[in-house]
């Protein structure tokens, strides 16, 4: 019953493969640069193929006023790039580009710089660049997006249980699958409304924007959301036949069927994520479905489990269990194997494990395996118990049965003086150390999914060392602008100093140094910065800091704008304690 592992990868965590973000590798015309004539075209490049929205690109002139450009497309380079055509005239001074694209695995990412025709404006006034992350809408989002998942899992890993395990009372399960299969439909009818509001940053209200709504249709993940929602339809008479047999085997066109219907599902995910993008496409999505399916035939298959051994109302034979372990076996080997190359294709390369702070998180759950894989080993032996117990009982039975009744001798012993006692315990023992092993895996594995949602949100290592080879490098870490930022979460206080140099518009370096409470340098797993301008509307700006061993720095955050920013520190002290804290930092020209 290897849980650990298929948890240790759940979510896409054994790869990332749909918890990657596009990065900005380059931008034409380069940020900060001064040009002699205007250019006719805005062109950005990133590190994997990203969605436009209607308001993908806001340019503002000199004077702070929005100018008029067409829709944004795909420029030259392919899917990976983002253009907009600006008017044939351009005054003297300088202009502001705030730009929100849609990232392969379906999140917005936005950013914002800065070029001058003729030469730098002294001042720029701008208004409106565009809206910031909406906190309800992502937190909304992000939880319908962990129940599909959980939801998948219970529909197809309880439906595969009583189709190969076959316990003996199917009937404990019809809940299970229902909700499975409810929860899912649910899910995802709310993400299909809830998706363009988060893709433009907008509050839950714009939700019931027609306009949006048509324009999400369009789109791969929209698409990839009606297709899920058109294969549960079906699915419902699949459930529906499958709880009217009973005990009985379902006909093999209605097992095929089955399994094509968990394929599409499958696809679902992996057609409109990470893994439809970027470097070999075809073996990535195989991968990526092979893996969502392996997870659910696991983890549904355990909840299945669980609910059968605490529900039944007579003990299950071992055989149930026996069969269940085998089938997670294969599942493990599944999820290894595909666990493994998405690993590979998100790095990049071994240095991006010590070096990135995906890697750091990779990890950490590999850390985090070796607990479950504790657990895990543990339900095996139980079971192995449970089977040796089941054979000595079948086998005792059948002794009884031929040995004649004495005649003339002493009278027969009953058949409980006759039942052997099994060794080293009796089977209701074994079943019971069963059920808090798998609750041990249960436990941990709650550690492990959220551990695995902090992934979700991390820029996968291959991408960040594209970005920052493209990017600019400047030197030197003197103190200009410094902030203090005071923290206090898990039982640890202490505080954040951060380093803006020069402080200005224009590009940053950063040093971020965090200090314990008795004002010793401390060390924390995870580290964020991120800039917002609420008066422009520009943000949020990930300032990608990177574990400098001692302090954690980049030397390439822009901050295109005049104002006072907000920084916001997110602070990870453990694998599950983190905060964030929000200040103030004016930035000038």
């Amino acid at each position: 019953m290897l849980l650990g592992t298929v948890l240790v990868l759940l979510l896409f965590g054994g790869a990332g493969a749909a918890s990657a973000h596009a990065a900005l590798k380059a931008t034409d015309p380069e940020d900060g640069t001064v040009l002699k004539s205007a250019p006719r075209d805005i062109t950005l490049t990133f590190t994997e193929s990203v969605g436009l929205l209607d308001d993908s690109f806001r340019v503002l002139d000199p004077d702070g006023k929005r100018l008029k450009v067409t829709d944004a497309g795909h420029g030259a380079g392919g899917s990976d790039t983002a253009s907009v055509s600006l008017p044939g005239k351009l005054a003297q001074g300088t202009y502001t580009v705030a730009w929100r694209v849609v990232s392969a695995d379906s999140h917005p990412v936005s950013g914002a710089f800065t070029f001058s025709v003729g030469k730098p404006s002294p001042a720029t006034v701008v208004v409106d660049t565009g809206p910031t992350e909406n906190p309800a809408t992502e937190s909304l989002f992000n939880m319908g997006r962990y129940l599909a998942y959980l939801a998948v899992a219970l529909l197809v890993g309880t439906a595969v249980f009583l189709l190969a395990c076959r316990p003996p009372e199917p009937s404990r399960l019809r809940r299970l699958l229902w909700a499975g299969w409810g929860t899912l439909l649910g899910s995802t009818v709310f993400l299909l409304v809830l998706r363009a509001p988060y893709e433009s940053g907008a509050g839950p209200a714009s939700a019931f924007s027609l306009k949006a709504f048509e324009r999400t249709l369009t789109t791969r993940p929209g698409e990839a959301l009606l297709v899920r929602l058109a294969l549960l339809l079906v699915g419902y008479f699949f459930v529906v036949r499958l709880l009217r047999l009973g005990e009985s085997r379902l006909p093999r066109v209605w097992q095929a069927a089955g399994g094509a219907l968990a394929v599409g599902l499958a696809l679902t995910w992996a057609s409109a994520e990470h893994a439809s993008a970027g470097i070999q496409v075809p073996v990535a999505m195989t991968s990526a479905v092979l893996h969502v399916l392996a997870m659910a035939v696991w983890l549904g298959g355990l909840a299945a489990l669980l609910t059968t051994l605490y529900r039944a109302s007579s003990q299950i034979p071992a055989a149930v269990v026996a069969r269940f372990s085998r089938l997670a076996f294969v599942s493990v080997t599944v999820l290894v194997a595909t666990g493994v190359y998405q690993s590979w294709r998100g790095l990049g390369s071994w240095g991006a494990v010590t070096g990135t702070t995906y890697g750091h998180l990779l990890v950490f759950k590999l850390l985090a395996v070796t607990g479950l894989l504790a657990a895990a080993r543990l339900s095996r032996q139980w079971t192995g118990r449970l089977m040796t117990v089941g054979a000595q009982v079948e086998s005792e039975s059948v002794v009884r049965e031929r040995v004649p009744e004495p005649v003339g001798g002493p009278p027969a012993a009953s058949d409980a003086e006759r039942e052997p006692a099994a060794p080293g315990g009796d089977s209701p023992a074994y079943r019971r150390g069963l059920r808090r092993s798998v609750l041990a895996e249960v436990a941990v594995g709650v550690v492990v999914l959220v551990l695995s949602t902090v992934l979700s949100g991390t820029l996968p290592g291959r991408a960040q060392a594209e970005a920052a080879e493209a990017g600019p490098a400047t030197g030197g870490l003197p103190a200009a602008s410094l902030t203090e930022v005071p923290f206090a979460v898990g039982g640890a206080t202490g505080r954040v100093q951060v380093t803006l140099d020069p402080g200005r518009t224009g590009d940053n370096s950063v040093q971020a140094i965090v200090y314990a409470a008795d004002g010793g340098l401390a060390t924390v797993p995870e580290l964020h910065l991120s800039f917002t301008l609420p008066a422009k509307q520009i943000g949020p700006i990930d300032a990608e800091l990177k574990d400098k061993g001692g302090y954690w720095g980049t030397n390439d955050l822009t901050l295109p704008l005049a104002g006072d920013w907000r920084m916001k520190a997110t602070i990870r002290v453990s694998d599950i304690d983190q905060v964030s804290v929000t200040k103030t930092v004016r930035i000038v020209r």
